[in-house]
C-alpha cells in the first residue's frame, strides 16, 4: 500500500496553533472590551464561547469533507474563510457583530488542528504519531505563551483591533504554506463521507466505541478545564487579583510553561510508556492541581500564586494527556481518521465552550467561579477515563473431564 508523504513538520505546527493564536492573542484585550462596547462581562466571554462552538460544530462537516474530498482542498478553503472573517472582526462596530464574526473565523480556523490530527494519522504509524503530535505541542506551545503577551502590547499600542490584523497575516501565511508546501495524503478518497445518513452511522458507531468515548471525553474535560482558566483568567488576574493587562501574558506563559513541560515528557516516554498510562498520569495531575484551587478560592485565599501554581499543574497535566489521548483514541479507525478526529474535536470544543460560559454566566467578581468548574471538569475527566475503560473477557468456563 502506498504511504503518503509526510508534510513538513513547520506546517502541522502552524496548523495546530490557529486555535491558540486566535483566542489568546485576544485574552489582554477582553477586560477593556467591556468599555468599549457597552457591555457587561458574560457578553464579552461570549466572543470565546462563540469561537469554541464555531470550531466544534464546524469539525463534523470539515472530517467528513476531507475524508471524500481529501484534506487539501478542504484547508484552502478553511483558511480562506479564517482570513475573510478576520478581516470582518477588524470592522465590526458592535459586540453582536464581533460576537458573530468570531463564529464564522472559528469555522475557517478549525480546518488546521482538526485535519492536522488526520494528516498524522494518514502518514504515521500510532507509535510515531503519538510522539509526532508530542512533538508538536511542545514547539507550539510557543504560541499560546508568547500569544498574550504580543497582544497585551499590542494593544497597549494602538487597540483591540491591532490583533486581528495580527490573525489576518498569520491565515494569508498559513493559506500560502498549505499551497505551496502540502501534499495531498488522503489516498484512499470515500466517496460515500458526505452522505447524511454515512454521517450518522459513522458518528453512532464511534460513539459506541468504548475506547474512543474513554479517551475522548478525558481529553475533553481536561481541555474544559484549561478553557475555563483562559476564558476567565484575564478577568480574576486583571479584575479581581489587580494584574496590569500588560503584565498578564507573563503570567499566562508562565502558565504556558507547565503545558510545555507536559508536552515535552510525552515527548522523551512515547516510546517507552504506553499512552494509557501517560494519560492516567497526566489526569490524576489535573486533579491534584484543580482541587487544591477550588478549595484556596473557597477560603477565600485571593492571590496570584493560589491561582498561577495550580494552573501551572493543570496545564502540565493537559501535556500529558492531549496527544496520548489523541493519538490512542484516532488510531484504531485509520478509514475514517477525518471523522474520527473531528468528532473528538467536536466534543472536546462543545464541553469547553459550556465551561467558558459558565465561567462568565457565574461571574461574581471572587475566584471561586472559574476555579469550581475546573475542579469539577478535572473530575469528571478521572471518572470518564475510569468508568469507560475495557471490561476484561471473561475466562472461559473449564472444561468438565
Amino acid at each position: 500500500m502506498t504511504t503518503p508523504a509526510r508534510p513538513p513538520l513547520a506546517l502541522l505546527i502552524a496548523m495546530v496553533t490557529f486555535g491558540p493564536v486566535s483566542i489568546d492573542i485576544f485574552l489582554p484585550s477582553l477586560p477593556d472590551m467591556t468599555r468599549v462596547f457597552g457591555t457587561d462581562v458574560s457578553h464579552v466571554q461570549l466572543t470565546l464561547s462563540a469561537f469554541i462552538a464555531g470550531f466544534s460544530l464546524a469539525q463534523l462537516v470539515l472530517g467528513p469533507l476531507s475524508d471524500r474530498f481529501g484534506r487539501r482542498p478542504v484547508l484552502l478553503a478553511g483558511t480562506g474563510l479564517y482570513c475573510a472573517a478576520s478581516l470582518l472582526c477588524l470592522c465590526a462596530r458592535s459586540i453582536e457583530t464581533l460576537i458573530l464574526a468570531r463564529l464564522l473565523q472559528a469555522f475557517g480556523a478549525c480546518a488546521g488542528p482538526v485535519l492536522s490530527r488526520a494528516i498524522i494519522r494518514d502518514a504515521f504509524p500510532k507509535d510515531q504519531a503519538a510522539r509526532t503530535m508530542a512533538v508538536m505541542a511542545s514547539i507550539m506551545t510557543v504560541a499560546p505563551a508568547i500569544a498574550p503577551i504580543a497582544g497585551g502590547g499590542l494593544h497597549a499600542l494602538f487597540d483591540w483591533r491591532a490583533n486581528f490584523i495580527v490573525m489576518t497575516l498569520f491565515g494569508l501565511m498559513l493559506w500560502l504554506g498549505v499551497w505551496f508546501r502540502l501534499t495531498e495524503t488522503n489516498l484512499r478518497p470515500d466517496r460515500h463521507a458526505l452522505r447524511p445518513d454515512r454521517m450518522i452511522v459513522t458518528y453512532a458507531r464511534l460513539l459506541r466505541h468504548r475506547s474512543f468515548l474513554r479517551y475522548t471525553l478525558s481529553l475533553a474535560f481536561t481541555f474544559a478545564a484549561m478553557f475555563s482558566f483562559i476564558s476567565g483568567g484575564s478577568f480574576v488576574l486583571i479584575s479581581v487579583l489587580g494584574v496590569a493587562p500588560g503584565h498578564f501574558g507573563f503570567f499566562f506563559a508562565m502558565v504556558v510553561g507547565g503545558l510545555l513541560a507536559g508536552n515535552l515528557t510525552t515527548a522523551r516516554m512515547a516510546h517507552r510508556v504506553p499512552p494509557e498510562r501517560m494519560v492516567a498520569i497526566g489526569i490524576g495531575v489535573g486533579v491534584a492541581a484543580s482541587v487544591p484551587l477550588a478549595g484556596l478560592a473557597l477560603f477565600h485565599v485571593a492571590t496570584v500564586p493560589a491561582v498561577i501554581l495550580p494552573m501551572i499543574g493543570l496545564f502540565l497535566s493537559a501535556g500529558l494527556v492531549f496527544p496520548n489521548g489523541t493519538a490512542a483514541a484516532i488510531a484504531p479507525h485509520g478509514h475514517v481518521a477525518g471523522s474520527a478526529s473531528a468528532l473528538l474535536g467536536f466534543l472536546q470544543m462543545a464541553i469547553a465552550a459550556t465551561a467558558g460560559w459558565l465561567v462568565g454566566r457565574l461571574d461574581n467578581g471572587t475566584t471561586l467561579p472559574m476555579a469550581a468548574i475546573i475542579a469539577a471538569a478535572a473530575l469528571i475527566s478521572a471518572l470518564a477515563f475510569v468508568l469507560l475503560r475495557d471490561r476484561p473477557i471473561p475466562a472461559p468456563p473449564p472444561e468438565k473431564s
